[in-house]
């Protein structure tokens, strides 16, 4: 009975061998191998690039101006609208100045009758009739007059307003038949076809723009880069902010307009940065990730932190280090622990972070 009931431990132990080796063939049957795929690597380096700095500005028009009146009065004229092109002297507001009007014929009969007087006393002083201080008196009523005369008049001009220069009409506040008041703006006209960016630079970097700097520019809503011209720096800095304002000068373009975001780069110093190619890196959701090639030519999936992208390469902040390999062609087709078969990836762009050839940061 004991030697049975062995033999029955012997065969149940057998049986379990046995089944654990079927399973672990049928595993084997379910995970398929992975192909070999030819990758190119470039290996993580450490170069010494020039930071640089992003500062923002706005667009502007180099000639703009806020018309408003001199006098009161009602507009009997406004032959502008919004985008309205006009021409130096052309026309833009007209004001009903009755008042200003009486006022110069007032002025003109009086300045007519001081003239009359002083000529009529002249010739009595001729004949003996009058004295020389009636006449300096009379000379004297006469010069207020046509002061007052050349004042009115002056004022009468303003009752009509036309364009300082070649420009747009960017902004139309008031409308036929509203009361124009001295000092309020009525309109905005701008010249399109000179613009610049003013942006405002910290105090610890304004010692390092020079008027005549040539710096890159670039507009999101163009989508276009400039080089601009340095044209003003302000002497000093503002106490709130701690920034002085800089102008830039841009060429003008199509789809150029003033009040878009700017972005303007400032060279800095020299520091120690990671550099990989931007094709090494994909992004997944939120995160970027690279694939490293081992030593046994085996990919591993690695997450990575990216910074700057300049001339078709990246800086690589965190999750890698300098001497690591990591694929650049082939990525697409890689699963974490894929075989490779490695060929090193040439650099065709060199590493250089001079201005007009920074991208935008994501």
């Amino acid at each position: 009975m004991r030697q049975r009931k062995q033999l029955i431990r012997y065969l149940l132990l057998a049986w379990l061998v046995l089944l654990s080796g079927c399973k672990g063939e049928d595993e084997a049957k379910l995970t398929p191998e992975l192909s070999v795929v030819q990758v190119s690597v470039q290996e993580v380096v450490e170069e010494n690039v020039r930071s640089q700095i992003e500062l923002v500005g706005t667009v502007q028009a180099v000639e703009s101006a806020s018309i408003a009146s001199r006098v009161s009065g009602q507009i009997v004229q406004l032959p502008v609208v919004l985008g309205s092109q006009v021409q130096k002297g052309d026309l833009l507001v007209k004001i009903s100045a009755g008042e200003i009007s009486a006022q110069v014929l007032q002025n003109q009969a009086r300045v007519e009758q001081a003239r009359r007087n002083l000529a009529r006393e002249e010739r009595l002083q001729k004949q003996g009739a009058s004295t020389p201080e009636t006449v300096k008196s009379l000379r004297e009523q006469t010069r207020i007059a046509e002061a007052a005369y050349e004042e009115a008049k002056s004022m009468l001009q303003y009752a009509t307003i036309s364009a300082p220069f070649d420009g747009t009409i960017t902004r139309k506040i008031a409308s036929v038949g509203d009361l124009a008041s001295p000092g309020v703006v009525l309109l905005e006209l701008e010249n399109g076809k000179v613009f610049q960016v003013v942006a405002q630079v910290p105090e610890g970097l304004i010692l390092k723009v020079r008027k005549g700097d040539i710096l890159p520019v670039f507009i999101p809503a163009a989508g276009t880069t400039l080089n601009g011209e340095v044209a003003e720096v302000a002497p000093a800095a503002n106490p709130f902010s701690r920034t002085a304002p800089v102008k830039i000068n841009i060429v003008a373009g199509v789809d150029l307009r003033s009040g878009q975001f700017a972005r303007v780069t400032l060279t800095g110093s020299d520091e120690q940065a990671l550099l990989i190619s931007e094709k090494a890196v994909r992004s997944f959701g939120q995160m970027e990730r690279v694939f490293l090639v081992e030593d046994n030519n085996i990919a591993r999936l690695r997450l990575v932190r990216t910074g700057s992208h300049y001339n078709g390469q990246v800086e690589i902040l965190a999750g890698l280090v300098s001497g690591d390999r990591v694929v650049v062609t082939g990525v697409e087709q890689l699963q974490d622990g894929q075989p490779v078969d490695v060929k090193l990836h040439t650099m065709e762009v060199p590493v250089s972070r001079e201005p007009g050839m920074v991208q935008e940061r994501p």
